[in-house]
Order: C-alpha cells, then sequence, then structure tokens
C-alpha cells in the first residue's frame, strides 16, 4: 500500500501545525535527543497569545524556545520526568518542575494517571514503506502518549536513527493529525565520555572483576558505568548481552569487539534491549537499522520482572551519596533535584532476584564542593530533604576506590563497619564518632 498521498495531505508547516495548541492545553514534547526542535521554535513565535501552556518531557539537550520570549512563565510551564543538566539550570530559574517518578511507570501515568495530552508533538525518523514513523532512539514512553493525545503531529528529522523494536517503537501515519518536516534535521550528540579518572578506574575494575563470561549488562550514567564500560570492551570476556535503561556508546564497543553477542540471554537472545539511547554520533549510526538492538517501552525494559528473568543479570549505578545505614541518594543535593530516579532502583532489585545477579552501587568515596573542600560521599545521615532513592534493604554490592562490600543480611552495626571500611581514610574516624551517637557502632566494630 502507497501512504505518499496521505503524506502529502498530512504534510503542512510548524507554524501551522501548532496553531492546534491553545490556551491551557498540556503538550507533550518529546523526550531527551529527539525532543520537537521547529515545532517548539513555532510555539514560542505563539507564546504571547497563549497562557497556561502545560509542557511534558524530560532530558533535553537544549533550552526550548519557549523560555526565551519575554515573560515566559506567564505563557508556558515544563514538566519534568527527569532532568539534565539543562533541565536542572532552567528548574533553577523557576521555568521547570520535577515530575517524581520510577521510570518504569510513565507509560501507566500517561495511561491512567495524568491528564491526557490535548497535543503530542514527537520527534520522529522519516516514514518507511509501511506508514510507520519510528521514534528512533526516544520511544520509551511515545507508544502511550500517542494512544491518549487528542491531536499527534510529527516532526521528521532524517537525522535520527530509525531504531527497530519489537512493539511499541513507532506509530502509524493514519494516527497521526499532522506532519512537520525539520528545515535542518541534525543529531542532538552527547559529548565523548570524559577520560576515566584513576578513581573511576579503581572502581571498574573491583567490578569488572565480579562479572563472568554470559552475563547481562544495565549501565547507568554517569563517569564510572563508563569507565566500567571501556574496561569491558577491553577485557576477555565472553557473550555479554544487553538489558538496559539506557544505550550509551560503551555498548557500541563491547558489541563491535565481539564481546557482546547476547547468545546467553533468557529473554530476546541475540538482541540488545534499551528505553532509550542517547551519546554520539556513533552510537545512533550503530543504532541505525540494526536488528541487534531492540527499542521498546520502559514499561518492559525497566520492569523488575523482566529484568530478573535474564541469569547473571548486572546492574552498575552512580549516587551522590549514601548514609551508614544504606539508604542512597541518587537524584538530589539536599532539597535541590539533581537528576532524577529513573530506573535505578527497578535495577538494584531486578539483578539482586536474578539468578546469580548482582547490583553494584558504585561512586567515589569524596567529592570537593564549590569552596574546594574535600567532602565524604558515605555520610552518617543523609542531608535534610535528600531523595532515598534506594531503600537500604534493597542495596546490595556498594563500591568505591577503596573496595566492595555486601549489606545483604547486614544489620545495622554491620552496615556502619562495612561502609566506613570503604569511606575516605580522612573521615573514617568522624564517622565512627557518628555512628557511636547513632547507636550503630558495637563495641568489637573494627576496621
Amino acid at each position: 500500500m502507497d501512504f505518499t498521498k496521505e503524506y502529502e495531505q498530512k504534510l503542512t508547516t510548524a507554524e501551522n501545525a501548532v496553531k492546534v495548541i491553545k490556551p491551557g492545553d498540556w503538550v507533550d514534547y518529546g523526550w531527551n535527543m529527539a525532543t520537537v526542535h521547529d515545532l517548539d521554535i513555532a510555539l514560542a513565535a505563539r507564546g504571547q497569545e497563549l497562557h497556561d501552556v502545560k509542557i511534558r518531557g524530560g532530558v533535553l539537550m537544549e533550552v526550548p524556545e519557549v523560555f526565551k520570549i519575554p515573560n515566559s512563565k506567564e505563557h508556558f510551564s515544563f514538566y519534568s520526568w527527569h532532568y539534565s543538566g539543562i533541565d536542572r539550570k532552567l528548574a533553577k530559574e523557576g521555568f521547570i518542575t520535577y515530575v517524581p517518578v520510577r521510570y518504569s511507570e510513565i507509560p501507566r501515568y500517561y495511561r491512567e494517571n495524568v491528564e491526557p495530552m490535548d497535543v503530542a508533538m514527537l520527534q520522529v525518523a522519516p516514514m518507511d514503506k509501511h506508514g510507520f514513523f519510528s521514534f528512533g532512539p526516544s520511544g520509551s514512553m511515545e507508544a502511550a502518549i500517542c494512544e491518549r493525545a487528542k491531536h499527534i503531529i510529527v516532526e521528521v528529522n532524517d537525522k535520527i536513527p530509525r531504531c527497530l523494536g519489537g512493539f511499541q517503537a513507532e506509530v502509524h501515519i493514519s494516527k497521526v493529525d499532522a506532519i512537520v518536516e525539520m528545515k535542518e534535521p541534525y543529531a542532538r550528540c552527547m559529548p565523548a565520555s570524559r577520560p576515566a579518572t584513576d578513581v573511576d578506574k579503581a572502581v571498574a575494575k573491583i567490578i569488572v572483576n565480579e562479572i563472568p563470561n554470559g552475563a547481562c549488562l544495565q549501565l547507568g550514567i554517569g563517569g564510572m558505568p563508563n569507565a566500567v564500560g571501556s574496561l569491558l570492551a577491553e577485557s576477555d570476556l565472553k557473550d555479554l548481552g544487553v538489558h538496559t535503561e539506557m544505550y550509551v556508546d560503551s555498548f557500541v564497543d563491547m558489541a563491535e569487539k565481539g564481546i557482546i553477542t547476547g547468545t546467553k540471554k533468557q529473554l530476546n537472545p541475540g538482541r540488545q534491549v534499551y528505553a532509550f539511547a542517547c551519546g554520539t554520533q556513533k552510537l545512533y549510526d550503530y543504532l541505525d537499522d540494526n536488528p541487534a538492538c531492540m527499542a521498546a517501552p520502559v514499561d518492559y525494559v525497566n520492569d523488575v520482572r523482566v529484568i530478573s528473568a535474564h541469569d547473571n543479570m548486572i546492574s552498575i549505578n552512580n549516587i551522590v551519596n549514601m548514609d551508614l545505614y544504606g539508604q542512597v541518594n541518587a537524584e538530589s543535593n539536599g532539597i535541590r533535584q539533581i537528576t532524577g530516579a529513573g530506573g535505578q532502583l527497578d535495577y538494584v532489585m531486578g539483578a539482586y532476584l536474578s539468578k546469580g545477579g548482582k547490583s553494584f552501587i558504585c561512586c567515589s568515596s569524596t567529592f570537593k564542593d564549590k569552596a574546594g573542600e574535600l567532602q565524604s560521599r558515605i555520610l552518617p545521615i543523609l542531608h535534610p530533604g535528600s531523595t532515598v532513592t534506594d531503600t537500604r534493604a534493597n542495596i546490595q554490592y556498594v563500591v568505591t576506590e577503596y573496595g566492595m562490600v555486601n549489606l545483604k543480611g547486614a544489620s545495622l552495626w554491620e552496615r556502619a563497619e562495612k561502609l566506613i571500611s570503604i569511606a575516605h581514610p580522612n573521615f573514617r574516624e568522624q564517622l565512627i564518632q557518628d555512628a557511636e551517637k547513632q547507636g550503630i557502632w558495637h563495641r568489637s566494630s573494627k576496621i
């Protein structure tokens, strides 16, 4: 069947497409690298005639034009599912607010819990011969958005890779109300990862030694998971699989070197499964029309039951800080939101439930604050207002450059002892004193 005529009938300009948006509407902007661009510019141009337009999106890679107009806050507000550095800056300026969420639940939120979208504006890859527009690397919840949106506008960007999937990875032209072709298409890329520090390498080495042949990997966002990926790419491990929330460049390196085959996976053998992807152009080129990779909705990819169905599931995630009870904060600096919960808890739980699986929480033992003072990431208690991303009952392995400890089955005394043992030496004595005040330091505890 030829969809050319229908395409031509629905093809319009960004300026015409956004005329459907009314004051008070809920509008979706897409997600991460596939956030709309030309449609954002066109909506900003209408800003002065609109008020109380509420936008959903997240992990922004550019500042939306709607926030650059005079008195923007009177016209637009933005609700973010997950903060990038840009989201965080805009939140500080009062343009954006965070929506607390487990990433895996967002599709259900759209279907059941939040106001239906009046207008969904989604950036997509060019239509295929069957009339489908691929959501590209950002399709984790787009299908759910389309199910409930009253009006669907797609912004076609021919620089977005066509990401193959098992299901819910595309929208058919019959469901689309308007098509806009991006005037100057480009792919939003992340800069190459910073070189691994000595601390990153030390943590990565500890974790890599715990990974068996045939393991299934999830790598979180950040320098240490990237360092683990780089070290794995240089290892002699075999037949690794991928089932991950975010697909990153290090997976490409491992796949091209033959380390990733997916042949030992219990689900979707031979395919690298992910909810969204973001990285360099190399990553997008690798994903494009690649049947070895499988884009799928996040309520499948991050489902604890699906994660745990993989034997030897290995989950590796960064944190902001944690306390001596084992409570992990991976998303805020006190009351200031830094990022989001994402799927960390799902993978912490799923990996532990997996046969032979292991969940790793990794961090440098210290960091320097704005004044240049050294601060410990292992704290007596979390700072007031800090978010508990992972509860103390869920944590398995914790790794710093000073070693690795397993908190499963450990009492409060044992947790304090273990965590202090991998804290920076400069802070251990103070942590012991704090633990004694809190009644979680036993007289027989030793470092």
